[in-house]
């Protein structure tokens, strides 16, 4: 897979995630003339998400955790009975998720409780795994892209490095896979914004998706046409998959 990028680069960051749903129930009541009649289930929502922003003080520097209110109430005057909040909850790795989940949980049900609230969640599946990037196949995938004219840096060690998640981590576990990165835009503009989907409807978007296929169908066709060279991959592959699961 080939992931559009403000820069050529071998791989991005990839780290595991899991999606939280969350649900808080509160008391409606009218917000002037009987505000102690309520439960504010926005209270609660607010609340937890303070908590997390505490905890984000205490999580390793490559973990992430960010959440929105999808829902937040009806009216002003309407103490709010329901609010839902949807949070991204990431870490290095599937192991060290397992371990910031309950912590993310921990501070969301403490809002709910300090509001006088219920909280209902679902912790939504599938989980997204890191990714096991195949060094030998990168290696011609490499080779290829610079026969389109582009050079890939490695990110590791970056300033600001591409970290995010994809299903691509998944299939990395279950046979060899590369995610490399394909400049569309200029390296300051954040992906996922406006302003870098003006650039992957331009020529220079154009022009990442051709040589991106170039590359991935000539490293592809090395595979086919060299036994040892896939060989090596899968060899490769297989103890990388051994060593992260352990």
């Amino acid at each position: 897979m080939v992931h559009p990028a403000g820069g050529d680069l071998s791989r991005m960051d990839v780290i595991a995630i899991q999606q939280l749903w969350v649900e808080y129930h509160g008391k409606a009541a009218h917000a002037a003339a009987f505000p102690q009649k309520g439960r504010n289930a926005l209270d609660a929502a607010v609340l937890g998400y303070m908590n997390v922003a505490a905890l984000r003080q205490h999580i390793l520097p490559t973990e992430r955790v960010h959440g929105i209110f999808p829902h937040a109430g009806d009216k002003p005057n309407i103490v709010p009975e329901h609010t839902t909040a949807h949070w991204y909850v990431r870490s290095p790795t599937v192991k060290t998720l397992e371990r910031l989940k309950p912590r993310v949980f921990a501070c969301l049900e403490a809002g709910a409780a300090a509001a006088g609230c219920e909280m209902t969640h679902e912790w939504r599946e599938p989980v997204y795994a890191d990714m096991v990037d195949n060094a030998r196949m990168l290696e011609l995938y490499v080779e290829n892209a610079a026969r389109t004219g582009r050079t890939l840096s490695d990110p590791t060690g970056a300033s600001n490095p591409v970290v995010g998640s994809t299903d691509m981590g998944n299939v990395s576990y279950v046979v060899p896979s590369i995610h490399p990165m394909i400049k569309v835009g200029p390296a300051h503009v954040s992906i996922h914004s406006q302003e870098f989907a003006s650039f992957t409807a331009s020529a220079d978007g154009d022009a990442a998706v051709l040589d991106g296929a170039k590359a991935l169908a000539m490293t592809v066709a090395d595979l086919w046409l060299r036994p040892d060279l896939l060989e090596a991959a899968k060899a490769e592959f297989a103890e990388s998959v051994r060593t992260r699961a352990s």
